[in-house]
């Protein structure tokens, strides 16, 4: 839209034909001061403004537009009908204008100068859009980054922790194997061994998932198989990492389940890691299943601490990690990102449910017999 200014209204009203007549749109001001009000409230793509006017003149009005930083980019044609000297002209471009024109006005020259400058203030405002998009881009990644530096920090952590463990049940076990009264002692520690190398191992897995997704190279293997089997895998898979905790199991089972069976069940492990870690108090997690029509769903529920409604719907993001306040909780805050992306390509759903100091519920459903 062109701003026209003037006080005289036979001016405007010229103005205005002739810009109407060329499909410019048009507002009009009938002194500096309304000008200045209007450019604080509208958007124009270029001001025509008279210089001889009461009050402000066109330099003075010209000169505050150039403080506002909204306005100081519109290209400025002033209209003069007494002045053309190197003063007036050096005075004007001064004030921030681009163009003068002289009067009596030769439409032509002012079409001319209009269509010119209009295009390069709409040129400009493209610039703008695009300068603050990639602003917003570079901030975004500058966030993924921070995000993956702080990542690869938590693993580093993550990883040395059942290194560790399993080093020293490792010593515990060459010390007891001198003895044979510490039989006992050492199939125990074998034992845990064996689970701090399993924690080790799911940690390894998951960075390797995540490398495939950010690769494009994550791999299904879809076919059908038993979903009682399957459960049964799972149960046994967590109790030999949590053997303190008890599975409560309810609801009903497809006979047959067509999906990546090794990737539906690391999903299903994954929420009951997720509620052990959060239900240290109580050592009882509800495992329910149910089936309906050509849709299975897997709910894992905890009594544990909870978590915040407004984490909720950031759950499932990459490096996203709930627990921050909670520094006994550990995670590497991918497992449920990895999750969403295999729910995802099985064309399922998936969310979370908490109410914090009762406990949290996570879920998804597919279909039975998948997508073939």
């Amino acid at each position: 839209m062109v701003l026209i200014v003037d006080d005289l209204p036979e001016n405007l009203l010229g103005l205005r034909k002739i810009l109407e007549l060329n499909g410019f749109k048009v507002d009009e001001a009938y002194s500096g001061e309304e000008a200045l009000k209007k450019v604080l409230v509208t958007t124009y793509s270029l001001i025509i403004l008279d210089v001889q006017m009461p009050g402000m003149d066109g330099f003075e009005v010209a000169e505050a537009l150039a403080g506002f930083s909204k306005a100081k980019d519109i290209p400025v044609i002033f209209l003069s009908a007494v002045n053309t000297t190197k003063e007036f002209i050096t005075r004007g471009y001064l004030s921030g204008g681009y163009d003068y024109i002289t009067k009596p006005l030769d439409p032509d020259i002012l079409l001319l100068k209009a269509k010119n400058l209009h295009k390069l203030s709409q040129q400009n405002l493209e610039l703008k859009k695009t300068q603050a998009e990639l602003e917003k881009e570079i901030e975004v990644r500058k966030e993924a980054e921070r995000k993956k530096d702080e990542f690869l920090s938590i693993a580093s952590h993550e990883l040395k922790t059942p290194l560790t463990r399993a080093k020293g049940y490792v010593q515990l076990l060459k010390k007891f194997s001198t003895d044979p009264q510490k039989k006992e002692d050492s199939i125990l520690c074998l034992q845990r061994t064996e689970t701090q190398l399993e924690k080790l191992n799911l940690l390894v897995a998951g960075i390797l998932d995540l490398s495939n997704i950010e690769a494009g190279k994550m791999q299904f293997k879809m076919a059908p198989f038993n979903c009682s089997d399957m459960i049964e895998n799972i149960l046994e898979t967590f109790s030999n990492i949590y053997p303190e905790y008890t599975i409560i199991r309810s609801g009903e089972l497809p006979q047959t389940l067509y999906a990546d069976k090794d990737k539906i069940e690391q999903v299903v492990l994954d929420f009951l890691f997720n509620a052990a870690k959060y239900s240290q108090q109580s050592k009882e997690i509800y495992l329910n299943t149910t089936t309906g029509g050509n849709s299975f769903t897997v709910e894992v529920r905890d009594t544990g601490v909870g978590i915040s409604a407004e984490k909720l719907p950031h759950l499932f993001q990459k490096y996203y990690r709930a627990e921050d306040s909670y520094n006994e909780f550990q995670g590497l805050g991918i497992s449920l990102f990895i999750c969403s992306v295999i729910i995802r390509h099985h064309k399922g759903t998936y969310g979370a449910k908490s109410v914090q100091n009762e406990g949290s519920s996570f879920y998804f459903t597919i279909p039975v017999a998948g997508n073939e």
